[in-house]
This record gives structure tokens, C-alpha cells and sequence, in this order.
């Protein structure tokens, strides 16, 4: 199969190195000559390009790894070859997703996607095929999909290493991600920013704010983008969590334990529940 992959940065290198020795044929498509000519040197693509006008009208799956905004743009202004598969790999999808369907040629299928794996970190350097091991994957099924396009898909992501694919909507995916994903970000942005900074912090972190923290170092153009594209889910879950700090807030104005433990109980039982 051929295989080009848009956009090789943490994400799209890491796609990239993770269908090395699958035996696909793998092309990569960015603007830095630099990130191309790492990927060739390293095997992860057989050619890069900057114009991927020609390779893209061959390809059997193409894999959009760019900013939400460019995602249409790149769909726009590109032939995609008649029975061939679109997916992305965009944080959010109501906003642009039936739109993408209306510009997209009904011989081509478009089977939007979302790998929950990543780093803090941007740009090829930090690519891995690592951080598809284990991770988890959304599939988003659209009304105009054909069924067996969305089970290849399903089939494929698991040859990359993901462990569990689930299938939902546009519009439920941006509900939860809105929770599991942007939700966490915006609280160690809050809690890194709270730093009054009269002590030399680092001196006096352990793991739990080393750990709630890392992904306060965050890509301010592509995560500005999706908390605004996804403002009105992320606004609920940030309320959600509010009423939840206020009733520890409560415990401690009040002096009361039992609320404290009541809410430590809850927690507890909740998390070692979460992966089973």
C-alpha cells in the first residue's frame, strides 16, 4: 500500500516511524527540506516532498498531520486518488469535518481520526513510534462512511501498536476530549502559572508535580486553536471541575474532614477503576 504521510512532525514522524518494516510503500510531505531529509536518512519515508501534489494523486491512504486550520486548506487544494482513504489526525472535529466531507470526491473516503499519544515536545526530533504503544485511538464515524472503510482503519491503527479503537461521533469525540485531553491541559497551564516564584521551585518538586505539570509545556499555536474551536465543551468541563475544587475548597474553610476523606475515597475508587 502507499502510504504519505502530511506533516512529520511529533505526530506525523511518529506515524512515520512506526510503519517502518510494514511494508508499505511510506512518503512524507512537509515544508522544512531539513525534517524530509532526516526522515529519508532514517528509512522512515522512501521520498519527501514539499509539493506532495504528485505522490498524493497516487496514494492509497493519505494521513493529514497538520493544524485543524490547514487540514481543509491541504484537502482544497489537493487530488486525491478515486477509491483512496483520507484520515487526519486532528484534536478536535465537529468544526470541520462536514465540511471536509462536502469538498472531498465521493470516490474518496475520508475516515477522520484522533491518536490520544503525543509529546510536549514539537518536531521530528521527537517523533517515536513509541508513543503509539499501548495508547489509545478514535475513530470518528460519519454518516456517508462505508462500513468496511471504517473497519480497515480500525485494523490498521492496531498493526501500529495502539491497544484499544473506539468508534464515535464528531460530536461526542469533542465532549470527551474536551475532558480527557484539553481539560489537563488547562490545568497544568493553571497550576504552573499560579507560581507565586518565591522559592526556586524545581529545587522542591517530586512526581506528582513533575508529573501534573509536564504538559504545561505546551504548543501555544496548535493548543490555542483547539480550546477555541472547541470552546463551549472545554467551558463546561473547566465549570465541572470547579464545583469539584470548590468542595475541597469547602472542606478546608469549614475545617472538615469528613468531607476531605469523603471526596479522597471517591477519587481513589474512581482512578483504580479508570484502566481496568
Amino acid at each position: 500500500m502507499i502510504i504519505t504521510v502530511v506533516g512529520l512532525g511529533v505526530v506525523g514522524g511518529s506515524f512515520g516511524k512506526a510503519l517502518k518494516g510494514h511494508g508499505h510503500q511510506v512518503y512524507g510531505i512537509d515544508i522544512d527540506e531539513n525534517t524530509l531529509k532526516r526522515a529519508e536518512d532514517e528509512g522512515c519515508i522512501i521520498k519527501g516532498y514539499q509539493d506532495g501534489r504528485e505522490i498524493i494523486s497516487k496514494s492509497d491512504l493519505t494521513i493529514i498531520c497538520l493544524y485543524p486550520s490547514l487540514v481543509l486548506d491541504f484537502i482544497k487544494n489537493n487530488q486525491f486518488k478515486k477509491g483512496s482513504i483520507i484520515t487526519d489526525a486532528v484534536g478536535i472535529k465537529s468544526y470541520f469535518l462536514q465540511e471536509a466531507m462536502n469538498i472531498i470526491d465521493p470516490d474518496v473516503e475520508f475516515v477522520s481520526g484522533h491518536p490520544m499519544a503525543g509529546r510536549e515536545k514539537k518536531g521530528f526530533e521527537y517523533a517515536s513510534k513509541d508513543v503509539f504503544k499501548n495508547a489509545n485511538y478514535i475513530l470518528i464515524e460519519h454518516p456517508v462512511n462505508k462500513k468496511e472503510c471504517i473497519e480497515f482503519m480500525e485494523k490498521f491503527v492496531g498493526t501500529l501498536g495502539f491497544k484499544s479503537v473506539k468508534i464515535m461521533s464528531p460530536q461526542a469525540h469533542d465532549e470527551i476530549i474536551s475532558f480527557t485531553s484539553q481539560l489537563p491541559h488547562a490545568i497544568a497551564v493553571a497550576l504552573i502559572n499560579s507560581d507565586n516564584e518565591k522559592y526556586d521551585t524545581g529545587k522542591y518538586i517530586g512526581d506528582s508535580y513533575r508529573d501534573l505539570t509536564r504538559i504545561a509545556n505546551i504548543n501555544e499555536a496548535l493548543w490555542s486553536e483547539l480550546f477555541l474551536r472547541n470552546r463551549e465543551n472545554l467551558l463546561k468541563s473547566i465549570e465541572a471541575f470547579e464545583l469539584q475544587l470548590d468542595l475541597i475548597k469547602q472542606g478546608l474553610v469549614e475545617n472538615d474532614e469528613q468531607i476531605l476523606k469523603k471526596l479522597f475515597i471517591n477519587s481513589s475508587k474512581r482512578r483504580e477503576n479508570l484502566e481496568k
